[in-house]
């Protein structure tokens, strides 16, 4: 006589109800942990992306060398610092361990880029290339999605005789020594304003070329409010 004990149908509904169960709540605590870490690293590409933006400018903007543009003895030198609400000119160098050297002249401005208010970056040599030289430009975008880019200059005002923030610093002899960044995206993060302090002495003519200290630059200070 056989005396093994099968398992009744309703065991078998039991237990495929409980694996069911089990199985729902393993594929949730993985759906929940997938996007958890897809939360994560959205989270860190965001902080990267505005990490790259205070960087770049402290690192070439307060390093930004007062120079003349005064190549062609037949036009008006021109003081290569220009600043406005949107955009800023200036003088720069990369480092050593960079493909191009000598000095370089970065434009950074606010345009419409496929629909988007983006903020690129033009890079391309200062000083004026030999004839059998290849005039290498380039222009990036530091970032996109954005919601307002404004820029202000603190320095002396010509019109008060006082030290104030200014709008636009154009047509001076020399560099401001303060410039602001505010910057807002457009899907809400926000960033502090950053304060970036540049050099405003020993304004450097390029007819000595000699005169002009690409290495010895002064150390960058940024602070937010």
């Amino acid at each position: 006589m056989n005396n093994t004990r099968g398992f009744t149908l309703i065991e078998v509904l039991i237990a495929m109800s409980l694996l069911s169960l089990m199985m729902v709540l393993l594929f949730s605590s993985l759906h929940i942990g997938a996007k958890s870490w897809q939360q994560g690293e959205e989270k860190i590409a965001d902080i990267n992306e505005i990490a790259v933006v205070q960087q770049f400018f402290s690192h070439h903007l307060a390093h930004a060398l007062p120079q003349w543009n005064d190549f062609d003895p037949e036009k008006e030198r021109i003081f290569a610092f220009q600043g406005k609400k949107k955009s800023v000119q200036f003088v720069g160098a990369f480092p050593a361990s960079a493909e191009r050297s000598g000095l370089q002249l970065f434009n950074v401005a606010l345009k419409d880029i496929h629909k988007k208010k983006t903020v690129t970056v033009s890079v391309k040599p200062f000083f004026p290339l030999a004839e059998n030289e290849t005039a290498f430009e380039d222009e990036v975008e530091l970032i996109s999605g954005v919601k307002q880019f404004e820029l202000a200059y603190f320095g002396l005002n010509d019109e008060t005789g006082e030290y104030q923030w200014q709008t636009e610093w154009l047509n001076k002899e020399l560099q401001p020594r303060l410039v602001k960044i505010s910057l807002e995206l457009a899907d809400g993060r926000y960033t502090p304003d950053m304060i970036v302090a540049l050099r405003v002495d020993n304004t450097y003519s390029n007819i000595d070329l000699d005169s002009v200290p690409i290495d010895d630059t002064p150390d960058s200070m940024d602070t937010t409010q």
